[in-house]
């Protein structure tokens, strides 16, 4: 491993190459440093804190919050936060001509690398505002009547199971919610636990990709090759999935796809997109009403009304960002801070990891269960004394803490989470915690 001096030291003589390595995005200087790591595998350039501080920098964040929520919504890197404020300050000067005439039409192309980098055709891609609106898009424009069956799990996204309990409601279907160990057996154990539910009356599966509870990665590909032989239509949340790990929507053979793109991605907040199969497209309905002449277009489901262009311009440099550090490389890092503290906490006889160790059934996300102790009260107190932030989740069927770290989080950070850890699971917590 090199040292930073050394690092540094590599960029050249030029000045001018030095001024443009150190500008304030820092982007430049992240792609020398990817430069530097070329040929290197990608678990080699995992545990390299040379390359990874210069990642870390490409971030301004609060240093005295060590922030392991990373599942929710993640702060974007400073290339892209400065690019949204510009575009943002562009609209703002003149928004009827800035923002409808120029940025608008720029969505184009935020499409088209987008679905390059999903893997699906162009015009299988609309641009939403968040994985919810997606994945709703498809649960509710599905033409659905009394008694047909949905099948998902107890374990997808509880906005989205409202959905389809609203549907129940309104529509008379039928919603059967599979249950599943955490972390389960195999993947094969989840595939035959949801093909086990499929029935003659069932017209749609969902299920996530990756799951935000406990990060559990399934086998989409098996399980929608299953649905489609027997006419079911699938919907995958990939809510936490794209941008996290590298697939390509097109091996997965599913009909609908929903993400988040202020996630992984790191793109600005309230970005998201949706995948429809283009044959599905002509018969989903959008949320929002749209011309009967856009029946077959997928910017059918862009049809919101006036809103900002800002956010999904600034996709572009998230996505610049995204490549400069490499899928495989960001993938590798996220399992080695998440095997860090997931070891040192597994050896815990007052812990349970709850996330399977296989990286085939696990990304960024973990989460460990701590018998006796409330994971609310024990989140609450992580912040309030340590200044840690992690979730708490409570669950029908089992409670734990999610701990998600991410690309600009150091090895310190992790550490000391797991140190404060150790010694609470030791001690307990105080009476007023």
């Amino acid at each position: 491993m090199t040292s930073r001096r050394a690092f540094l030291s590599r960029l050249g003589s030029s000045g001018s190459l030095v001024a443009a390595a150190l500008n304030s995005n820092g982007l430049a200087l992240m792609a020398r440093a990817a430069e530097q790591v070329r040929g290197r595998s990608a678990a080699d350039i995992a545990a390299d804190e040379d390359f990874w501080r210069e990642v870390q920098l490409g971030f301004t964040l609060d240093r005295t919050v060590i922030n392991l929520n990373n599942g929710g919504v993640c702060p974007s890197p400073r290339v892209v936060h400065e690019a949204f404020k510009r575009y943002l300050d562009h609209a703002n000067q003149a928004p009827v001509f800035n923002m409808w005439q120029e940025q608008e039409p720029n969505l184009e192309r935020v499409r088209a690398g987008l679905a390059q980098d999903a893997g699906c055709d162009v015009e299988e891609l609309a641009i939403t505002r968040n994985a919810s609106e997606a994945l709703q898009i498809a649960q509710l424009g599905i033409d659905l009547k009394a008694g047909d069956e949905v099948v998902t799990t107890t374990q997808d996204y509880g906005r989205m199971l409202d959905t389809w309990e609203q549907r129940a409601r309104r529509d008379g279907i039928t919603l059967t919610k599979i249950s599943f160990p955490v972390p389960p057996p195999s993947m094969a154990d989840l595939t035959q636990r949801l093909e086990r539910a499929l029935g003659p009356r069932t017209k749609v599966l969902h299920f996530c990709h990756i799951t935000n509870l406990t990060g559990q990665i399934f086998p989409v590909t098996d399980i929608c090759r299953i649905a489609r032989v027997r006419g079911i239509q699938t919907i995958v949340d990939g809510a936490h999935a794209f941008g996290h790990f590298p697939f390509a929507i097109r091996d997965l053979g599913c009909d609908y796809y929903g993400t988040s793109l202020h996630k992984w991605l790191l793109a600005p907040i309230g970005t998201g997109f949706l995948y429809v199969r283009r044959e599905r497209i002509p018969d989903l309905w959008p949320l929002t009403p749209a011309a009967g002449s856009k029946a077959g277009d997928i910017r059918k489901f862009e049809e919101i009304g006036t809103h900002p262009a800002a956010n999904h311009n600034a996709i572009a440099e998230a996505r610049v960002y995204h490549h400069t550090i490499g899928g495989e490389r960001k993938i590798a890092r996220l399992r080695y801070l998440r095997d860090r503290w997931m070891r040192r906490l597994a050896d815990h006889p007052k812990a349970r990891i709850l996330t399977s160790f296989d990286p085939a059934q696990s990304g960024a996300i973990g989460n460990v269960s701590t018998p006796g102790l409330d994971p609310a009260r024990l989140a609450a107190h992580l912040y309030a004394q340590h200044r840690i932030i992690v979730t708490p989740i409570k669950h029908a069927e089992f409670e734990g803490m999610r701990v998600t770290p991410n690309v600009y989080t150091t090895l310190e950070e992790v550490d000391t989470f797991a140190t404060t850890m150790e010694r609470i699971l030791e001690k307990g917590l105080p009476a007023t915690a």
